[in-house]
């Protein structure tokens, strides 16, 4: 006796779509935004003004992040089967073509609407809208694409996805209601450094499907603990910059908050390197609990181990980098 079975409705396509654009990534652009913006110190409470913050959001989100991870599922199906089978693509529930078609239209909305923004404003600050969003585009793109394909190599990989998700979108966000402030370009540079060291503990969630399709991940290559450290360095030296910088700017209370969370995140830290796999268990339930649905979770204990930490350190950067965007923005206005 045969078991009929049901084709996949629209709604179910329309998910399966959405779910490809991968909506949890798209929030990892906004502080960037939110910080270019407060740091302009120009935004006006106008309509106007509010259409084109929301469109910024929009390049960049949905559009700009959602390319990335469409794209990067198109590319990676035979890793997905490995790593993550449920996603669209490798569970059946797009097919190839429609996952390519899903691409593209997200594409040409990215361009049509940065190219829109950017000669709007006009002049350098819009060149510079263009430009960066182009610029990550492409990048997005030959990240997973070969034959260049960055992601194999934590070398080209990690200073992409901080290029792409951090530092222009940070620039971006100031031209859109400013002149580019020179205090911009430092806070984007340490975004830039800060997404470098989480997107290389991100890697845990995948080292077997990378050890399989060749992948040098540094986790791949030197193994979780040595992985955590190296992350941790980078993290404590933007930490340290941003303490530097604020005490240069004359920020004298932002110096003592960013001095607070380094101290919070090296304590953290410590946890983990001596327990890569389950250390900081204290951050378990605001995990899985709280955070689950917005940040995933992993069978791989070495990355959901990053995941609580990532809690912890996003909230205290995050914290802390606002500040001092508003600060500057304060400065300007």
């Amino acid at each position: 006796m045969s078991v009929a079975v049901r084709r996949p409705g629209f709604i179910d396509k329309l998910r399966a779509h959405l779910e490809l654009l991968d909506p949890v990534t798209w929030i990892s652009v906004f502080p960037c935004l939110a910080g270019g913006v407060m740091a302009s110190g120009a935004m006006q409470p106008t309509l106007h003004d509010y259409l084109l913050l929301a469109s910024i959001f929009l390049l960049y989100g949905p559009l700009g992040t959602g390319f990335s991870q469409s794209v990067n599922d198109y590319f990676d199906l035979e890793l997905d089967r490995v790593n993550e089978p449920t996603r669209p693509i490798p569970s059946g529930r797009l097919s190839i073509q429609e996952a390519l078609w899903n691409s593209v239209v997200v594409l040409l909305l990215a361009i049509g609407l940065g190219v829109f923004l950017g000669l709007h404003i006009g002049g350098v600050r819009g060149t510079v809208i263009i430009v960066s969003i182009l610029t990550a585009l492409v990048i997005a793109y030959i990240y997973s694409a070969p034959p260049l394909k960055l992601k194999k190599n934590i070398v080209t990989s990690a200073p992409a996805v901080g290029f792409s998700y951090s530092f222009v979108t940070f620039l971006s966000a100031n031209a859109l209601f400013s002149e580019i402030r020179p205090e911009v370009i430092w806070l984007a540079g340490l975004n830039f450094f800060m997404a470098i060291a989480l997107i290389i503990m991100n890697d845990f969630k995948s080292v077997e499907g990378d050890k399989e399709g060749g992948l040098k991940s540094l986790a791949v290559m030197i193994g979780s603990r040595n992985t955590f450290l190296v992350s941790f360095i980078i993290i404590d030296l933007v930490f340290a910059v941003l303490a530097w910088l604020a005490w240069s700017w004359g920020f004298t209370v932002a110096i003592v908050l960013v001095l607070i969370g380094l101290a919070l995140n090296i304590v953290i830290q410590i946890q983990l390197l001596r327990d890569p796999k389950s250390s900081i268990s204290f951050m378990k339930g605001t995990v899985e609990d709280g955070f689950g649905n917005a940040i995933g979770k992993s069978e791989v204990q070495e990355h959901n181990a990053f995941l609580r930490y990532q809690v912890a350190n996003n909230i205290l950067f995050l914290l802390n980098n606002l500040i001092v965007a508003g600060m500057i923005g304060a400065k300007y206005m």
